[in-house]
């Protein structure tokens, strides 16, 4: 089943522990009438179905059990949805999911019968099922989604008047970062919901030190739903809004439930050797000594300015070092390396970060700019061999810590190029003493080579993506690692007592971060265990040992119904996976090779999904026979980044999906621009005022000669409210590579092809077909145009009561099948035609309670957004559908190339 009669339903579930549905495949590309219709109006209809089935299709419960036992995770999410039509229909269910997250069960329950999903070996389940699978990809149940996300998708075909129960689970060790635990939500029902639950449940032997809970979309009315308890060792989160708290706005169908939901805690840290738990034959321990002072640093920025770091990354990385230089701490040593094909350093060795230094440095950075190729060998080792003489010649600490901190965009295309040289060529050189942090800034930078490098030599890598916060990723990745407490740390157990111990040496301890060490016990039945730390502390060696007693789980939580009894285990096996899966990328080949067997035997014993196994789900047999089944896998952080490589918007437009989730792009109305992103599921939109007459490019492929003019006419005479509406009323298409030209007007349509002219009337009907263009003209309502082998556009046209003493006729345009135009393309509409960056944050209320304001932060520009709504008129011409959009302010600008003047043309037909 495809098109509209597929969609019966879209489950869209958020990240983290908590996560929340939505009833639209993507946000439509919507416009409408008058700029009215961003108003309540159009809010209250938001949420109108969009197909008949979809009415049919009832989402009647959604509950969320988030459980957190010891800083390890635990989430069931169940969706139940009911098919009230007298027909089968296809429901589709998606959960995003954080990526460092593992699905651990999925299952299905349809009429009684209950479907699960199983764990398998990734290539056998590839070679079993290769059809559900092409050649390195996902087959299509999980996708990248943002930086933090992936997407789990599936569908199913449910039989008239029957019910579907969908149960993910996954399981997550959460990782503290800047001094605490953070669970981060987006939430988009899109509609309102019977049945709603949230609830997570901390349980924290170690004593909870604070707990704040708060989203984005709260207002008054919904912030005393977010119920929260804290004992000294247990907090209770649970939102639960009826479905009258979730309307919008009274008498509106909508949500106000929209927005970021985020748990942030941490716990008490009193004792220096950390906190041990041991439960049924496992222990874990977590160490964060508190109050310890910081480490000195030797840190050596080397930064990337290649050609390909012009313009924007540049500034934002300017914009950035600026920042992390005004942070040094005085007594910490420095030094900046930039690099294209040549190798440039402020000064031949480090100098002290005194208020002086600092200042020179700034000026220094504030006129780095973009030039030349990538030599990375040659700039990472000159600023090994620059720490290497500066700790010979005793100009730092001998106490201190020496860091490389490297940003690059691109692949090393100058001096030495081959990778796994320069991997050794840094490994031998850096010779274990010291770290070095890479920072791969956009997709084109190898990230796997980077990831192995740092790895290799006590660092890591973190990629920055290229947007408008990058500035604020550099800072952020920068305050994590800015501020060592301990070096060369070992956490030793008795070699009698414990087995398959996870990693116990750890390179440095930073501030607000956490070491976790997990292991097996030889005795069951061992209920002390002796514990010594040894680390490299500030002025001196930092030494604990004790002695740690297994906790009574049923006396400290004596009232709890959870079964906490393999929480430790999972949480061994979670991390032992994880460790292993990074020792695969490096080392010998034998070493490589072990750690992913042994990988692979852990997934597959805990019904993990990692990057070496798959989810197979196989759905039931329906009218038409069995389906194939679907195959779920873990994507590598590599293969992420291939995807978005691709771009996604890119990626879909070009596999010509099905109608009803193919992009459109359109104007219509006053005149209302709408761009369709339906990978994002959602939709932008912007207004352009101008004075009637003024003529505008909407696309413009100079590649095979395609152009698209539109010319907007006024009300006949100011409405009452004072504000003129402009409309396009006449629209000129040129195809020259096919010799098609096309002049469409509220009174009629003149089509050249061949040679010859034909004109025809909006009160006829009408098909004209001819090699290279096919026209269908549905009476006074729409007109199709077919350009051989190429876009096809839709014209609609609105007709209003002759006698209107205000409004007149117009027309609205949308274009179909925009991928198959080239890469050229622009105009007000055809610059979006291949998708557009961007991301939405700090939602707020707007001044209108059920039109929220955002920030936007696209093309290098935050922008001050709205949430608004506008209509869609391709199913009904009268009255539209209203679909929600963000609105950006003052004719687009921020979001559009340039200014809308630009777009200005003479003609009809003309480019200038």
């Amino acid at each position: 089943m495809s098109g509209l009669q597929g969609v019966g339903l879209l489950l869209l579930w958020a990240s983290a522990c908590l996560t929340l549905p939505s009833l639209v495949r993507g946000a439509r590309v919507i416009s409408g009438g008058h700029e009215a219709h961003q108003e309540t109006g159009g809010a209250a209809r938001s949420l109108k179905k969009r197909g008949t089935n979809e009415a049919t299709v009832e989402v009647y419960s959604v509950t969320v059990d988030c459980t957190v036992t010891s800083r390890f995770a635990h989430t069931v999410m169940t969706s139940k949805a009911r098919n009230k039509a007298n027909t089968s229909q296809e429901i589709f269910f998606e959960v995003e999911l954080p990526k460092t997250a593992f699905i651990s069960n999925f299952s299905m329950e349809i009429e009684g019968q209950v479907y699960v999903g199983e764990v398998k070996e990734k290539e056998k389940a590839k070679k079993q099922y290769e059809k559900a699978v092409s050649s390195g990809q996902t087959a299509g149940l999980v996708k990248a989604s943002g930086r933090k996300m992936e997407k789990f998708s599936v569908s199913v075909n449910i039989a008239a008047e029957s019910n579907v129960t969908f149960i993910l689970t996954y399981e997550e060790l959460l990782q503290r970062k800047l001094g605490q635990y953070e669970i981060l939500t987006r939430v988009k029902p899109k509609q309102r919901i019977q049945e709603f639950q949230i609830v997570t449940n901390i349980y924290e032997p170690q004593g909870i030190s604070y707990v704040d809970a708060h989203a984005t979309f709260l207002s008054n009315d919904l912030l005393p739903l977010v119920e929260k308890t804290v004992t000294d060792k247990k907090a209770h989160i649970s939102f639960s809004p009826t479905m009258e708290q979730q309307r919008s706005c009274p008498g509106c169908d909508g949500t106000n439930i929209e927005g970021d939901f985020i748990i942030k805690y941490d716990v008490n840290r009193a004792n220096q050797i950390g906190d041990i738990q041991i439960v049924n034959g496992y222990f874990v321990h977590f160490f964060a000594p508190p109050d310890l002072p910081r480490v000195q640093k030797n840190v050596v920025f080397v930064i990337d300015r290649s050609g390909s770091m012009s313009t924007r990354k540049m500034e934002q990385t300017r914009q950035a070092l600026l920042h992390i230089l005004k942070d040094l701490h005085e007594e910490d040593h420095f030094a900046l390396i930039q690099f294209d094909s040549a190798i440039d350093a402020w000064k031949e060795s480090l100098s002290k970060a005194t208020p002086e230094n600092v200042a020179e440095a700034m000026n220094y950075v504030r006129n780095i700019h973009s030039r030349g190729s990538t030599n990375i060998n040659d700039a990472v080792l000159k600023a090994v061999n620059m720490l290497v003489k500066d700790r010979q010649e005793k100009r730092i600490p001998e106490r201190s810590i020496d860091m490389i901190i490297l940003l690059t965009d691109g692949m090393p295309n100058a001096g030495e190029s081959n990778l796994p040289r320069i991997q050794e060529n840094v490994r031998s050189a850096i010779g274990g003493n010291m770290s070095l942090f890479c920072l791969g800034f956009g997709n084109d930078v190898d990230y796997s080579f980077l990831d192995v490098i740092s790895k290799q030599n006590k660092g890591l890598a973190r990629r920055i993506y290229e947007a408008s916060d990058a500035s604020l990723q550099l800072q952020g990745f920068y305050d994590e690692v800015s501020s060592p407490l301990l070096l060369d740390i070992d956490l030793s157990y008795p070699d009698n007592a414990v087995d398959l111990l996870t990693t116990n040496h750890f390179n440095q301890l930073f501030n607000g971060s956490e070491i976790v060490v997990a292991g097996r016990l030889t005795d069951n039945d061992l209920n002390n265990l002796m514990v010594e730390v040894f680390g490299l502390g500030y002025e001196e060696d930092f030494k604990v040992k004790g002695q740690t007693s297994a906790m009574d789980w049923d006396v400290m939580y004596p009232d709890e119904d959870y079964i906490f009894g393999d929480f430790t285990e999972r949480l061994w096996a979670y991390l032992t996976i994880q460790q292993l899966l990074e020792k695969s990328k490096s080392g010998t080949t034998d070493e490589k090779e072990n750690a992913t067997a042994k990988a692979l035997d852990m997934s597959l014993q805990y019904n993990f999904v990692t990057t070496l196994t798959s989810m197979v789900v196989t759905k039931p047999e329906t009218e038409d026979g069995p389906e194939g089944p679907l195959i779920a896998d873990k994507l590598s952080e590599a293969q992420r980044q291939q995807a978005e490589r691709m771009g996604y918007s890119k990626a879909h437009s070009y596999q010509l999906p099905p109608p009803s989730h193919s992009p459109t792009f359109l104007v219509d109305g006053d005149p209302h621009f709408i761009i369709e992103l339906p990978d994002r599921e959602d939709a932008l939109c912007f207004n352009i005022n101008n004075k009637p007459g003024t003529i505008f490019n909407l696309v413009r492929d100079p590649k095979p000669g395609i152009l698209v003019n539109g010319q907007i006419i006024g009300d006949k005479m100011i409405p009452p409210d004072g504000k003129i509406n402009t409309y396009f009323w006449r629209f000129g298409i040129i195809h020259q590579s096919l010799g098609v030209r096309l002049m469409v007007s509220t009174e009629d349509i003149s089509v050249f092809q061949d040679g010859q002219l034909v004109k025809l009337l909006w009160s006829d009907s009408a098909s004209l077909k001819g090699p290279n263009v096919d026209v269908l003209l549905t009476k006074e309502r729409s007109l199709t145009v077919t350009l051989k082998d190429s876009v096809k556009f839709v014209i609609l046209l609105h007709k209003v009561w002759a006698k209107h003493p205000y409004h007149r006729d117009y027309l609205g345009f949308y274009t179909l099948d925009s991928h198959l135009l080239s890469s050229l393309v622009h105009g007000l509409l055809g610059q979006f035609y291949h998708g557009i960056e961007y991301e939405v944050s700090d939602q707020r209320p707007g001044e209108v309670p059920e039109k929220p304001d955002a920030t936007m932060f696209v093309k290098g520009q935050e922008l001050n957004v709205t949430r608004g709504w506008q209509r869609d008129f391709r199913r009904d011409v009268k009255n539209g559908d209203d679909v929600p959009c963000w609105f950006i302010h003052n004719n687009g600008t921020g979001l559009i190339d340039g200014e809308a003047s630009d777009y200005i043309v003479s003609g009809l037909f003309k480019t200038v």
